[in-house]
């Protein structure tokens, strides 16, 4: 009480005899201690990158974080990135409300608290800049990466004034992407966390033969459980759905039930839907929690690279997820099936524009193959070229008997392969500028379109009805073609789309289905685990 009644007016003459002497120094010309912090801090921003200074222009070069209670909400805030799959001591939120104490000490000097602010709205415009960008240069770890990270500029003058507030989640939600797919990731990485917190899942005991519908094993107790956890089984561990009776069936029965759940797993985890738990299901079962949070940290982290600045309408190449999706002008979106490249013949990521089909192409060899695929098979077959339809030309288009070809020293020959129904890239190819020459097109081999996993191609994207694609692509850009009568004709011939459709090339390992539920996906190119490190190496200063 005295502290409320007898301190409060001497406490309120000094602030009164301080502002009057501050006054005074300012009429007499004398810089006052908030001229010199303000002088401090200008010479420290010159040396400084532009997003700092465009930060305190939106200040109007007033400092940011001279009152105690704004920086431990920063740090405060920073805590809480571990939800975005970052980790909060790169940002050092322990260190902050003891370096500015330090900072506002009674003997440091206006350099000193500058310094202090500057390095604090560096640690925010930082950590801004990994919720919207990423923390990883993709083309860090992957030097064939060409999809530029379009994210938007920051609103500099919406974060000061958040930062003044002390809303700093509201100015982390402004920098994250505005995807649902982003959110769900984020709403798993917690599920997962939880998962984990309760001791994971149970290890299922190797096995040399399947579990199979209507075995009765020991092992079907730990699957029950295993599933509940996970949330594919609507049964609890012991067997009973919420509010439904017992099951009546022995719970080390391998049951309907059970195997429909099993099938969902798999489906969500791109295995064969047989619901047989063989080695690859049991080994997908098998994986850590640990390592499934790890897996979305790395997929949230790829998000933040790509789900900025994305047209309302595009193409988008799911490589790993095995899928491609087509959202239309309309809204609506088209989806299919895709065969990728080999895991030694890896279908990049890129991001391009679809300017024009081919009509009956023809296919000339890429060298690659040529020399690993196709000679060593001519060498053992002459006839494999009948076989393929396949034409010799010299370098020149003029076309060769093969007979007269030294097919050890072929030297630069080509080989075509003429339109047709065995062509291996069908009846249309959906063609987009890059590096890579790889493109979108048909195929002869529709059977492996029924496989989960099919990286069975040689860089480029097979799609699995794509002369509806391409039909929807003639009608959405207003290119005056029909598919059908055009392969029909029979000619070799290119269509150039009246206005290109942006195509995007990503690589997933984690992604929400239509229904929001996570699907993992086999990481067939070995690029999760690069990532991941370079995700937890602690950041240069």
């Amino acid at each position: 009480m005295f502290w409320a009644t007898g301190w409060k007016p001497i406490v309120l003459a000094a602030a009164m005899l301080l502002a009057s002497a501050s006054s005074a120094l300012a009429e007499e010309g004398v810089p006052t201690p908030g001229d010199l912090l303000a002088e401090r801090l200008d010479e420290r921003l010159g040396e400084q990158e532009v997003a700092l200074q465009a930060f305190y222009a939106a200040r109007d070069g007033r400092p940011a974080w001279q009152e105690t209670a704004t920086v431990a909400a920063l740090a405060n805030a920073l805590r809480t990135l571990d939800a975005d799959g970052l980790t909060p001591q790169d940002y050092r939120p322990d260190t902050l409300v003891a370096a500015h104490r330090q900072a506002l000490a009674e003997q440091s000097s206006p350099a000193a608290r500058a310094r202090f602010d500057v390095q604090t709205s560096q640690t925010l415009l930082t950590a801004l800049r990994h919720l919207q960008r990423g923390k990883v240069d993709p083309y860090r770890i992957d030097p064939g990466w060409e999809v530029p990270i379009e994210a938007p500029p920051l609103d500099l003058a919406a974060i000061s004034q958040a930062v003044d507030a002390r809303r700093f989640e509201q100015a982390f939600a402004s920098a994250r992407p505005s995807s649902a797919s982003y959110e769900r990731l984020r709403a798993s990485l917690a599920r997962y966390r939880h998962i984990a917190r309760q001791g994971g899942w149970p290890m299922m005991p190797p096995r040399s033969q399947s579990l199979r519908p209507g075995e009765l094993h020991d092992d079907v107790l730990l699957l029950r459980e295993r599933l509940a956890i996970l949330g594919e089984l609507e049964v609890m561990a012991a067997g009973v759905s919420a509010g439904v009776e017992p099951q009546a069936t022995e719970p080390r029965r391998y049951d309907e039930r059970l195997v429909a759940a099993v099938e969902r797993f798999q489906q969500r985890h791109l295995l064969e839907v047989d619901g047989i738990v063989g080695p690859r299901t049991r080994a997908a079962l098998n994986v850590p929690v640990v390592t499934r949070i790890d897996q979305i940290r790395v997929n949230l982290e790829r998000a933040r690279w790509l789900l900025h600045g994305l047209p309302d309408s595009f193409v988008l190449v799911d490589i790993a997820g095995y899928r491609i999706r087509y959202f239309r002008p309309d809204g609506d979106v088209w989806r299919s099936r895709i065969v990728v490249g080999r895991p030694y013949r890896r279908t990049p990521s890129l991001r391009s524009s679809i300017s024009h089909l081919t009509i009956n192409p023809t296919w000339t060899v890429p060298p690659t193959i040529l020399r690993e695929d196709v000679l060593p098979r001519v060498r053992r077959n002459l006839g494999y070229l009948w076989q393929q339809d396949l034409m010799v030309l010299s370098p020149s288009g003029r076309r060769l008997d093969p007979r007269d070809v030294d097919w050890w020293r072929p030297g630069n020959v080509i080989l075509r392969q003429r339109a047709g129904p065995r062509n291996a890239l069908g009846r249309v190819v959906l063609r987009f500028p890059n590096d890579h020459l790889v493109y979108l097109h048909d195929t002869p081999a529709q059977a492996l379109f029924a496989r989960e996993q099919r990286a069975f191609s040689s860089g480029c994207i097979r799609v699995q009805g794509v002369l509806e694609l391409a039909q929807h692509l003639f009608d959405d850009t207003g290119t005056e073609a029909e598919v059908s009568t055009l392969v029909a004709a029979g000619r070799t011939r290119n269509v150039h789309l009246e206005r290109p459709v942006p195509v995007i090339l990503h690589y997933w390992t984690v992604h929400p289905d239509e229904e929001g539920r996570l699907v993992f996906r086999p990481d067939v190119y070995q690029r999760d685990a690069a990532l991941l490190e370079a995700l937890d190496a602690s950041p240069t200063r």
